[in-house]
């Protein structure tokens, strides 16, 4: 059984929807900007990737959206938009076989910060009753779920970084294997909060620099940490067969899905890229293509010293000679890392450009470093046929998930 897209929302640091997050893509739009709603006076972090232009009140009546976290406004937003780009009509389905796997890594944070201030400053009388609904990482999936009237399958995958790309995975699998017709998926995420930041900034994963144009540095050898960015990419999935008796305006194909872990560490990667490799080839066998047909990578490429290099080393392995062949570039120079939302926004990227036929770029790269020598499709998109593509997510706790994304025929 085929698993097709026919719908696609975005919430994102270049725009809120699929055509506006894509066309600044390919313009090498940077969407990262110094912090502004939090004090950063006594942090080393003084730049993130916000989504600045999103009002609840396009969405929801007021008092919706004051029950439900930014991340999970996010993730209802951007299913809307996909929903209304679909065009399904609940009464056309078996509403025991639509399903939401909507992944977040970190859930309400915002909430969970407001009200724990509120707990220290205030005593336990004054936390909200809503706060462990409006903070818990399923309740964009649940929302969804009631949003929609959906009634089948519905969970929320949890793996930091992947957790997205798990989400769009596993409702493939599930359509694929006969469980379900339909499925909203994708992730959503906005940690950006000073506690937040604060916690990554001391493990160093965070970019120190306080210039836009030199802190997310996928691949280049300047880079020192990701930068923190928030957002959400919710795709619509459906069997190929359904969709078709719909009429429904197909975008892509999902064809092939792999899952594995490093089983090495709580937050690097695996210096040989194995288990990031088995991903990249579970997937290819899945959609039954050869790495020589693999036409651009959006790579995770968080800009970090060790995942770059271990992820091209992963991408030579699964590849072979392939990999010096194909383009690769890391969206996140320009998104910022969109955590549990990554894999979404950026898998919506790779429908767009199979559409459109224009790789976007690895934007402010400037230095080449020893051990990346892969054409990461540097400062310019790149114009070619683009049938096949593989998207990467590489997350926290050793949990790798690559899709595969073909052009439909």
């Amino acid at each position: 059984m085929r698993v097709v897209v026919t719908g696609m929302g975005v919430i994102s640091p270049l725009g809120n929807s699929a055509d506006e997050f894509y066309n600044n893509l390919i313009k090498g739009k940077n969407g990262i900007s110094a912090i502004t709603h939090f004090d950063t006076s006594d942090s080393k972090i003084k730049v993130a990737a916000p989504v600045t232009d999103f009002n609840p009140d396009d969405f929801f009546d007021k008092k919706e959206a004051k029950r439900m976290d930014r991340y999970c406004q996010f993730a209802v937003a951007a299913a809307q938009m996909a929903a209304g780009e679909s065009g399904f009509k609940l009464s056309d389905y078996d509403e025991f076989r639509c399903g939401v796997i909507v992944g977040s890594g970190i859930g309400g944070m915002s909430t969970y910060e407001k009200e724990h201030s509120k707990f220290i400053d205030k005593g336990a009388g004054r936390v909200s009753a809503f706060f462990i609904p409006m903070m818990i990482s399923n309740m964009a999936s649940g929302m969804i779920s009631i949003k929609f009237g959906f009634k089948g399958i519905n969970y929320c995958p949890v793996t930091a970084c992947a957790s997205a790309t798990h989400a769009i995975g596993e409702a493939f699998r599930l359509i694929k294997n006969g469980y379900l017709d339909i499925a909203i998926t994708g992730g959503s995420e906005s940690a950006l909060t000073a506690f937040s930041v604060a916690g990554f900034a001391n493990m160093t994963a965070l970019s120190t620099s306080p210039d836009p144009d030199a802190a997310s540095l996928p691949f280049d050898r300047r880079r020192n940490g990701f930068v923190m960015g928030e957002g959400a990419g919710i795709l619509i999935l459906e069997n190929e067969e359904i969709a078709r008796k719909r009429n429904a305006n197909i975008r892509a194909e999902i064809s092939g899905y792999g899952a594995t872990a490093d089983a090495y560490h709580i937050t690097g990667p695996h210096p040989e890229g194995t288990s990031a490799a088995r991903a990249m080839t579970d997937a290819m066998a899945e959609a039954g293509v050869a790495p020589s047909e693999i036409d651009y990578i959006n790579a995770h490429g968080t800009g970090t010293p060790l995942n770059d290099l271990y992820e091209t080393i992963a991408i030579k392995k699964a590849l072979g000679d392939w990999a010096y062949k194909t383009n690769i570039s890391s969206t996140k120079s320009m998104t910022g890392h969109l955590l549990g939302a990554a894999g979404g926004v950026e898998a919506i990227a790779c429908v767009k450009t199979i559409a459109e036929g224009i790789v976007p770029p690895t934007i402010n790269y400037r230095e080449p470093d020893e051990g990346l020598d892969l054409d990461y499709t540097i400062n310019t998109a790149r114009k070619k046929p683009v049938k096949n593509v593989l998207s990467n997510s590489l997350g926290f706790g050793g949990h790798n998930a690559s899709i595969l994304l073909s052009k439909y025929e």
